[in-house]
């Protein structure tokens, strides 16, 4: 078992960084080479600025390497609360924002060519709990008729058709969402924006930040420094950096995955005929899918703990137990990957993109990064050009989160709460 993530063990190796010492200036410095940077990198470069991207470790190495590879549309919490304290209106502009996150990703790819294996297969979420499916069915009514006609429910004795358990107790069934392969997809970014002229710096941590007269900024690295008229922040969790302001206010949770040894296709027809991208409702949710060459991903929050391998190994166990529980017929699968990454979760489970003290920024995503960061990158190329109206997060303020100062201290209190609201509800 290969304690790293399959998507980047299955992916080209990117070749195109600099060698370079960071020296100059250029009209935008990123940091950070994830998604969320290399989308922006690419609207940039298409409109003639000159850009550099910084990355502590690797192109799409993070969050963008380490994720399940689903690009599901809808919010990650229950749409009719959501609009409740939102207001229905703002509600399904966000809503419309992730669709379009989705359709995003999807025009990237075709534009650059980019080898993936995007396909729209949809999203299930199963019911973990009869209330569960109550409340799921009363957000599919309302989001119907709001914002998303391209949904339905499914009963327990339809869930047949879906998925070869008779664990759930019904599903709500997106039917916008997709899946991919984000190493590739990483690369393939990273190799349109070097085609473009963007000079990305792998293993060039910023370490320091400083405004330099106007508007102009010094960007330091251990390599050298540059100047830049502009910065984009696209860092998420990231603990390199001057970043004090920003850990505030995102708490760094674990997520870990599994990949089995490839399995028969007809394993797979009784397990998920529809290849869905496939999650429940608990809190400590968990999901599946199947990759391109034909295993089971099956992940989740196991513990609510940091990533390391120790840490990834223990929660690599206990997936692997609620795997077999879900699918008995795997007790005997081999386990090939296990991983963990860290998702950049804001207090209300919402991204935050704006600026400071003029400083740009896209993050939190929360556990929709694969497409809200493709999405995300792109509007904040137009923000940086001074089309601020087009972020649709430009409204919302973002509080530190009391007693939290980077290191989140309070997860196993958290875990052990949600834990119980999910033997409770």
């Amino acid at each position: 078992m290969k304690l790293m993530p399959y998507w980047l063990d299955t992916a080209p190796r990117f070749t195109g960084g600099q060698t370079d010492a960071p020296a100059g200036s250029v009209d935008v410095a990123v940091v950070g080479a994830g998604f969320t940077g290399l989308s922006a990198a690419i609207a940039l470069a298409k409109k003639g600025a000159s850009v550099a991207v910084f990355e502590a470790a690797t192109v799409a190495s993070a969050a963008s390497g380490r994720n399940g590879g689903m690009c599901n549309n809808g919010f990650a919490q229950d749409y009719c609360a959501l609009a409740g304290r939102l207001g229905r209106e703002r509600a399904n502009m966000l809503y419309r924002a992730f669709d379009a996150g989705v359709c995003k990703v999807e025009s990237l790819i075709a534009e650059e060519g980019i080898d993936c294996d995007f396909k729209r297969v949809g999203k299930l979420k199963l019911a973990a709990k009869p209330e569960h499916y109550d409340k799921l069915a009363r957000s599919q009514a309302l989001m119907e008729k709001e914002c998303d006609p391209d949904t339905h429910m499914l009963t327990r004795a339809e869930l047949r058709s879906e998925i070869g358990s008779d664990r759930y107790f019904g599903g709500l069934v997106l039917r916008k969402s997709a899946g991919m392969h984000v190493g590739r997809y990483g690369h393939g970014l990273a190799v349109a924006a070097a085609r473009r002229g963007v000079r990305i710096h792998e293993n060039t941590p910023v370490t320091g930040l400083e405004r330099q007269g106007g508007s102009a900024h010094r960007v330091d690295t251990p390599r050298g420094s540059l100047h830049a008229r502009q910065v984009l922040l696209a860092t998420g969790t990231s603990a390199v950096g001057p970043l004090g302001w920003i850990r505030r206010r995102i708490v760094p949770v674990g997520a870990f995955i599994i990949v089995t040894e490839p399995l028969p296709v007809e394993v797979l027809d009784r397990l998920t005929p529809r290849r869905r991208m496939t999650t429940d409702t608990k809190n400590f949710v968990n999901y599946f899918r199947v990759t391109p060459d034909n295993r089971l991903l099956f992940g989740g929050r196991a513990r609510f703990a940091a990533s390391n391998p120790a840490s990834d190994e223990k929660s690599g166990a206990i997936l692997q137990r609620s795997l077999v529980e879900l699918f008995p017929e795997l007790r005997d699968t081999r386990i090939d990957y296990c991983w963990g990454g860290m998702v950049d979760m804001t207090s209300d489970r919402l991204p935050r993109a704006g600026e400071r003290d003029g400083l740009f920024y896209s993050m939190g995503y929360s556990g929709h990064g694969t497409h809200m960061s493709t999405y995300m990158g792109a509007i904040m190329a137009e923000v940086l050009d001074g089309r601020a109206d087009l972020n649709p997060w430009r409204d919302f303020d973002w509080p530190a989160i009391p007693g939290h100062f980077g290191k989140p201290w309070f997860l196993p209190i958290v875990g052990a709460y949600y834990r119980f609201q999910d033997w409770v509800r």
